[in-house]
């Protein structure tokens, strides 16, 4: 018997994610779930997802990051540098038990550090997970 699909239809939209948005991926290996990486090209397009070398200014970051990865602060800060005003940033992580797991703390320490807030958490695939970040909104920021 298999198990269900989770990360099949409609992941990419719990993801936030709509046709003709610019997608950058980042931190794609072999690990990923492929299946996930196939629904958010179906629905932004394929020639919408760009990988990390973009000059681009994208909607969404897709970070796929595992502990062991290298400074997760760091890579966020990296991250941040493409995105739209209003853009925000799906960080992808091993669920717990599995390999390279990275502690919901060691996130939120990260997060705060590059000036970012967690907003949501996704489930989006039998072995990823994914929490939402937003850059942090300044008061009387620009428009």
């Amino acid at each position: 018997m298999s198990q269900p699909d989770v990360s099949g239809t409609g992941s990419a939209e719990r993801l936030g994610l709509k046709p003709g948005m610019i997608v950058m991926e980042s931190g794609y290996d072999e690990d990923v779930d492929d299946t996930l990486r196939d629904r958010v090209v179906e629905v932004v397009g394929d020639e919408n997802v760009v990988d990390e070398d973009t000059d681009e200014v994208v909607d969404v970051v897709l970070l796929w990051y595992r502990d062991g990865d290298g400074d997760l602060a760091d890579v966020l800060v990296d991250s941040i540098a493409p995105l739209a005003d209003d853009g925000y940033i799906w960080l992808l992580t091993p669920k717990r038990g599995r390999d390279n797991y990275v502690e919901p703390s060691d996130i939120a320490e990260a997060a705060s550090i590059a000036g970012l807030s967690q907003t949501s958490i996704a489930a989006v695939g039998p072995d990823w997970g994914a929490a939402r970040l937003v850059g942090r909104k300044s008061s009387g920021g620009k428009r």
